[in-house]
């Protein structure tokens, strides 16, 4: 697949005539007390990824602290536990606002509270929206991976190396073959679209089929990278693509912007947020063509 030419088939132009309600509703589920970060890059990676609007769902006492930063986002506050992470009680209130979102992404930065991990794993049984889930979403499967023979949506799941075996066990891939044959294997055992993350990120499908990622640079070996990545997979999402186009324009649209802020920060000193700040530019050079009907 030569993925600058698909990206363009399908990115489709904006209509002059269109509006916000076009591009997808995103809700995004991460952050913690502590964690609080990864909701903000999330969310904003998938605004400058082309997403219509976008709520973040969190625990209740971070909204004010929050507010300063959310300024192009939606929050929704949410019950929480005596630690600052979602609580079981959360779970009938999200499953009511779903209702009227396009895309559920999930994970970065919910943290390892059991009551949370809990309250994950009956969410991504029960949602009927598509899914992108990462970092503790993914942690939340440890030993449970079965839980996703029952997914009720179309999902991907964006594990790193070590995710993927505290996942679904055996030894970590050494080499690409082993990569490609694994998560290939994963995605047709569990019906998923599975990203192994990594240098030449690896994209499967269900139906066998398989993207290695080009793009991307050891620069982007840092916190909060993978939240940036779950936002724009997610917007992708939203503007109706393929989930496993979603997930191959995604990581790397991605690795572009990483590129591109490596360009300009060095390796040694891009963070998540130049990473953020150059999607725009990234998909400038991608979509440069592209212009309104």
């Amino acid at each position: 697949m030569e993925i600058k030419t698909e990206f363009r088939k399908q990115f489709a132009p904006r209509r002059k005539d269109s509006h916000k309600g076009d591009y997808g509703r995103i809700f995004v589920l991460a952050g913690s007390r502590g964690l609080s970060g990864a909701c903000f890059l999330t969310s904003m990676a998938a605004l400058r990824s082309g997403a219509g609007l976008v709520t973040v769902g969190i625990p209740k006492s971070l909204v004010l602290p929050l507010a300063r930063r959310f300024t192009e986002t939606m929050t929704l506050a949410l019950p929480e536990t005596s630690k600052g992470t979602l609580s079981r009680s959360a779970l009938g209130p999200i499953k009511r606002f779903l209702k009227g979102q396009d895309v559920l992404a999930l994970g970065p930065g919910l943290s390892l509270n059991h009551e949370t991990q809990d309250l994950i794993r009956k969410l991504v049984c029960s949602s009927d929206k598509p899914m992108v889930v990462d970092a503790d979403g993914l942690n939340a499967l440890k030993g449970k991976a079965h839980l996703l023979c029952r997914l009720k949506a179309p999902a991907i799941l964006t594990p790193h190396a070590g995710e993927l075996i505290r996942i679904f066990g055996g030894k970590t891939p050494k080499h690409d073959v082993e990569r490609k044959k694994r998560a290939l294997q994963i995605a047709k055992t569990y019906g998923v679209v599975l990203v192994l993350k990594g240098h030449h990120s690896i994209v499967a499908s269900h139906t066998g089929k398989i993207y290695m990622n080009r793009t991307g640079n050891p620069g982007m070996a840092t916190g909060g990278s993978g939240d940036v990545l779950t936002g724009v997979i997610a917007a992708m999402l939203g503007q109706k693509i393929d989930p496993f186009y979603a997930a191959c324009f995604g990581v790397f649209i991605h690795g572009l912007a990483g590129d591109l802020a490596a360009s300009e920060k060095g390796e040694i000193s891009t963070v998540s947020g130049d990473i953020l700040g150059a999607l725009p530019l990234a998909f400038q050079k991608v979509l440069r063509h592209n212009k309104a009907k």
